[in-house]
């Protein structure tokens, strides 16, 4: 079974528009629990723009499903996951200024630093993934580092999605394959949507887990959260 994990940095950038604790970042992951989510997805970035370090510690404190945390392996970040020991950290290559992330790592340029980075957090107890493009040597060369899983960035399958299905799931099926053959789990994530979710699902039928933030809080908009992570769930089904 796919699990669907909710990053809910979106809904705190809307508190932090405004200050207080509207909507409340702690309560929503728990609803999103409630409703079905089998996994809360957090990405704080250095300037804490929307996820605040404060508030990994507030939701390491009342989740019951997996936790995840994304994030550039900086000293802060680095700090902060060895204290909170979530259920994953997903290594991402972001600069300090990057509004999203947009590429996966250079794991052959950079397996000695992430083969040290994912061994400090492996002696801990944390399952440790490696976000990279759907590039069989990425993946090669994140299982030599020592990674639990890789995380594909799904961008670029988004984008070419609606004109030609088969040829932008092509290169995610092969480097899934290639994972598989590895050994390594299996998660997705990035522009992932109720558009085009099921289809990667169908051809890749062994994801582990998809993480989807921006467009599940667009559709929560309309839907409401509850009917829209069902929606998100019935894609995995």
């Amino acid at each position: 079974m796919t699990k669907l994990s909710v990053n809910i940095n979106k809904v705190a950038t809307i508190r932090n528009a405004r200050g207080g604790n509207n909507p409340d970042v702690v309560q929503v992951a728990l609803d999103c629990e409630a409703f079905g989510a089998q996994g809360i997805t957090v990405h704080p970035r250095p300037d804490e723009r929307h996820i605040r370090y404060q508030d990994v510690y507030d939701l390491k404190a009342v989740l019951h499903t997996e936790f995840n945390i994304e994030g550039n392996p900086i000293t802060k970040f680095n700090d902060l996951v060895m204290k909170v020991r979530p259920t994953q950290v997903t290594l991402v290559p972001d600069a300090p200024d990057q509004i999203t992330s947009n590429t996966g790592w250079d794991t052959k340029k950079n397996q000695t630093f992430l083969t040290e980075i994912i061994s400090e957090f492996k002696e801990k107890g944390i399952r440790t993934s490696v976000f990279v493009n759907a590039d069989p040597e990425m993946v090669e060369y994140a299982a030599k580092a020592g990674a639990d899983r890789v995380e594909l960035y799904t961008e670029p399958y988004a984008s070419g999605y609606e004109k030609d299905p088969l040829s932008a799931v092509a290169p995610f099926v092969e480097a899934a394959k290639v994972a598989r053959s590895l050994g390594l789990g299996l998660n997705a994530g990035h522009d992932l949507s109720l558009k085009n979710l099921r289809y990667i699902h169908e051809q890749i039928s062994w994801l582990d887990e998809v993480s989807i933030g921006h467009a599940l809080i667009c559709d929560a908009l309309y839907l409401g959260l509850e009917k829209t992570i069902k929606r998100y769930l019935e894609c995995l089904s």
